[in-house]
């Protein structure tokens, strides 16, 4: 069992409900592994709605940036984190503010985000929490795609 308490069959049940991922911390530049996951996630059928405030109405991947979660439309299933642990906290919090606007039902931390206090924040703001994982990875683990 990994870090967020969640099985295979657990993260198998998430990829293949879900369809829509918001990348909070999404980035533009080709070698950053965010951009490389939201060309994954898109390839693999997935809509992706990228929020970075500092290239807020560009586009990534062909998707309009948003500056913030309060930004982006809805639905949205899944918000990914690729921010440092310490903001995954703040990212949590937002994500909590708009979960009825956007419908989201899962925090996905990236792997190497991990930050207890936004998971237990997360969990009580009726998010499944994904912790220290990243989907590219366990798609290509689990053999979803």
């Amino acid at each position: 069992m990994s870090i967020d308490g969640l099985s295979d069959t657990d993260i198998r049940a998430i990829l293949g409900r879900v369809k829509t991922f918001a990348v909070v911390g999404a980035s533009a530049k080709p070698d950053r592994p965010s951009h490389q996951v939201m060309g994954f996630l898109i390839k693999c059928g997935y809509q992706v709605r990228p929020v970075n405030p500092g290239i807020a109405d560009k586009a990534i991947h062909g998707q309009k940036v948003y500056a913030s979660l309060a930004d982006v439309p809805a639905p949205v299933d899944v918000i990914d984190v690729f921010r440092a642990s310490a903001a995954a906290l703040q990212v949590v919090r937002d994500a909590i503010a708009v979960r009825d606007k956007l419908g989201a039902s899962v925090i996905w931390m990236q792997l190497g985000v991990i930050n207890e206090q936004a998971a237990a924040e997360a969990r009580a703001g009726g998010f499944t929490v994904v912790m220290d994982r990243c989907p590219k990875i366990e798609m290509s683990r689990l053999s979803e795609h």
